[in-house]
């Protein structure tokens, strides 16, 4: 009697746990899968700025004017436009920390009439990050200029600088997230003395997440000693790899004119798409040149290459509350 109790009961548990088993939910994919970064690897999309030897704009270029090289390859381009009215999409970076007090006022006064300046009501929309020890998002992307305002006017400086971790929240976090990316013209504008020493990421991996954003990054030292810093020298390096431009002003009259500056570039671009021949997906860095053919007095302005194949995202950059 005592056996065939313990056989019975050792058949309702095994019924038991096969019935758990069927009526148990999929599991949810693993959160990695869900967190990757597309990045669309059969067409390579180029946003670039022509001058000529006085600075001057060059607009009235066409596709034939123009050479894509990829690994020493002609490439084809596939489209092109002069792209003069693309809604802009815009993250500007401020630098908080306790390095940049004295110019504090100085540069929220020009970062407001930028925003006044450039943003179209209803079509262009901007997010305001600020920086020290950390990433803070105090105006997420808006075409509100009076919450841009009011987020700028109630920024104050202290702490320590996180850079890096500002680029990479604002392009991963908020730039890439705004869709279909070939619809919109992503700018970074940089207001910093350039000195991280706070970042969780390196600036490789900001300036990596800024090319899979499609971002041009402007940058605007707070630097006033008329010396090069080692700070002066990454901010040319963000501007120069990105397609931007790095500038230098010492007084507020040079700060203004430093936006009007960026304000002007972003209506006199070209764009182009093309597919790269021969196709790789290895996960690596592919350098692209761009030129205008015959035309050695022209300069080109625009990235330097881009990054092949999604990755997994890398953990998220601390955002204060």
């Amino acid at each position: 009697m005592k056996r065939a109790f313990i056989g019975l009961l050792s058949i309702a548990l095994v019924f038991g746990q096969n019935a758990k088993q069927k009526a148990a939910p999929k599991a949810a994919p693993p959160a990695e899968d869900q967190s990757r970064i597309t990045v669309d690897v059969t067409r390579v999309n180029l946003l670039y700025t022509v001058t000529d030897k006085k600075g001057r704009f060059v607009s009235d270029l066409t596709r034939d004017d123009f050479e894509i090289i990829e690994n020493k390859k002609p490439q084809q381009i596939l489209e092109f436009t002069a792209e003069t009215d693309l809604p802009l999409r815009i993250a500007i970076l401020v630098d908080t920390s306790n390095s940049i007090r004295d110019r504090f006022h100085f540069i929220q006064e020009a970062a407001l009439d930028f925003i006044n300046t450039v943003m179209r009501p209803g079509k262009d929309k901007a997010l305001v990050v600020s920086f020290d020890t950390s990433p803070e998002l105090v105006a997420d992307l808006t075409d509100d200029s009076v919450a841009i305002t009011k987020a700028i006017r109630d920024l104050r400086p202290g702490g320590g600088t996180a850079l890096y971790d500002a680029i990479f929240y604002a392009c991963r976090d908020k730039l890439m997230k705004d869709q279909p990316r070939d619809k919109f013209r992503r700018a970074i504008v940089v207001l910093s003395d350039g000195d991280d020493n706070q970042s969780r990421y390196t600036r490789q991996q900001a300036l990596e997440m800024a090319h899979k954003a499609d971002a041009v990054i402007y940058t605007i030292s707070t630097n006033i000693t008329h010396l090069e810093t080692s700070g002066d020298k990454v901010l040319k390096h963000f501007a120069e790899e990105t397609g931007g431009i790095a500038f230098f002003p010492f007084k507020s009259e040079d700060m203004a004119q430093s936006f009007e500056n960026i304000a002007n570039e972003l209506r006199h671009q070209y764009n182009v798409f093309y597919r790269p021949n021969p196709l790789r997906t290895d996960g690596l860095y592919h350098p692209v040149d761009i030129r205008v053919k015959d035309r050695k007095d022209f300069y080109v302005r625009a990235r330097h290459g881009y990054y092949a194949p999604t990755l997994p995202l890398a953990p998220p950059v601390p955002i204060k509350n």
